[in-house]
């Protein structure tokens, strides 16, 4: 027993689809999470990262991986092997230093009084009431257009900022999450169900923003079914091809990384996913590091896929809620 999960061993020739992977493409991730490796990981980690060559192929990489490591089925303390992944991405929202124009809706760092306030102001009264906003006055990071931009970027916990200067110029930075108000989560999804508005299959972040586009009277009725706010902070975006840090505090690989629970699998472990991807419900089998978390992903058989950045990652992403079953990698002996 781990926590939420059960681990059985198993063979390799159990895992669907092993053979067929480009398994040569995790090191990137999984030498990321060495970084900060378990106690469990201090020799394989150290035989990682002096393993690859410019010849490191995907056979190669797989032999690597099984002469080390011994495969477990994940299932829950109830034995189910079944379980759910969805999908998140990194936003991409233009942004300006100070309100103008359509730009309007601040993303805030952490304010000053957030430890005295337990728990702190709820979505509602940030927008609406002269005391919760006196409390944010100068806290504002940035300004985006739209309030939904400012939404998915708390959802997703981080995002990329395309940031208008006085000179014309545009400044790419990161926003990362700081901290938040202390009030649950609560999906705008859900709310819409709830509402009748959509029904259960269809609850997307495309179709969320098609709603909102349609409904703009009731946008902040919507938007205050959620009274989680999260706080920024911001980070410089020295190289954008690495993602934003995840729960293990290194930087996420698109298409190699996945939130878990880290009660029922360590940040660090290899996953083997049995999935579907969402928009062609085509087989998706690989090997993922578990390197990330998030409030909803609670459980044995649960992971967030992570996608990347642009417009291909939102649309995986906001469509994904795909069946999953899951096998932990895990150092022999």
């Amino acid at each position: 027993m781990r926590g939420r999960s059960r681990w059985v061993p198993v063979r390799w020739t159990e895992l669907p689809g092993w053979d067929g992977d480009r398994s040569a493409e995790l090191w990137p991730a999984l030498l990321r999470g060495c970084d900060r490796p378990a106690p469990a990981w201090s020799k394989v980690c150290a035989q990682a990262q002096a393993a690859v060559t410019p010849a490191f192929s995907d056979e190669a990489a797989r032999s690597w991986l099984q002469q080390r490591l011994q495969p477990y089925r994940i299932e829950s303390n109830e034995g189910s092997a079944d379980g759910l992944i969805t999908g998140y991405f990194e936003p991409l929202v233009d942004a300006t230093r100070t309100p103008r124009g359509a730009f309007r809706v601040p993303l805030y760092a952490p304010p000053a009084d957030l430890a005295t306030r337990k728990p702190y102001w709820t979505r509602q009264q940030i927008d609406s009431t002269p005391a919760a906003q006196s409390s944010l006055r100068g806290r504002a990071l940035a300004y985006v257009a739209d309030p939904l931009d400012a939404l998915i970027l708390q959802i997703q916990g981080s995002g990329r900022l395309s940031l208008s200067e006085p000179d014309g110029s545009r400044k790419l930075v990161r926003v990362a999450f700081a901290a938040h108000n202390d009030h649950p989560y609560k999906s705008v999804g859900r709310w819409l169900i709830e509402q009748g508005e959509l029904r259960a299959e269809q609850a997307s972040w495309p179709a969320i923003k098609a709603w909102a586009r349609a409904n703009p009277k009731r946008l902040n009725e919507m938007l205050w079914s959620n009274a989680r706010v999260v706080f920024f902070r911001e980070e410089p975006l020295p190289d954008p091809q690495l993602g934003p840090k995840g729960g293990q505090a290194v930087a996420l690989t698109p298409g190699r990384s996945i939130a878990v629970d880290p009660s029922s699998i360590p940040y660090g472990t290899p996953v083997w996913l049995d999935t579907t991807e969402p928009l062609s419900n085509a087989p998706l089998r690989r090997v993922v590091m578990a390197q990330d978390t998030g409030s909803a992903i609670v459980g044995a058989v649960r992971a967030d896929y992570f996608w990347g950045w642009g417009d291909e990652a939102e649309a995986q992403a906001g469509r994904m809620k795909q069946p999953l079953r899951l096998w932990a990698l895990w150092p022999k002996g």
